[in-house]
């Protein structure tokens, strides 16, 4: 009977030894997963910061202005390239115009200008 209890003993001692092995392999892989995410998300912070750098970069006006000006062939807009457009659905208040052409309607009294009223550049809408 000893022995038979010893025999019962020796194999809960194996199987205790092959549980721990096993969690101990299972604890190696889990901490090299979570080295190997670290790693990644390092590189990705890395990466993130230079993508962030050249974002701003290629947002500067100056940057955007040159690239309006070359491949758009857009211009800043000023008085003399003006022209009014006014809609014909408007009513009779909108087809006043300036004296001048090429002049910005006068505001008279500071009211706010016709909200039918919009700026054109020559070459394409605003």
């Amino acid at each position: 009977m000893t022995r038979l209890v010893n025999i019962g003993l020796l194999l809960l001692v194996v199987a205790s030894a092959l549980v721990l092995v096993r969690s101990a392999y299972d604890a190696r892989r889990l901490f090299a997963e979570i080295h190997k995410a670290e790693l990644e998300a390092l590189r990705l912070e890395g990466e993130f910061k230079r993508l962030e750098a050249e974002r701003q970069a290629q947002a500067t006006s100056l940057r955007v202005e040159r690239t309006a000006r070359e491949k758009l062939a857009m211009h800043t807009l000023n008085p003399a390239i003006t022209m009014y457009v006014v809609d014909p659905q408007a009513g009779p208040t909108a087809a006043r115009r300036p004296a001048d052409a090429g002049a910005p309607p006068s505001l008279g009294t500071g009211a706010a200008p016709d909200a039918d009223t919009a700026n054109v550049t020559a070459g394409g809408t605003r």
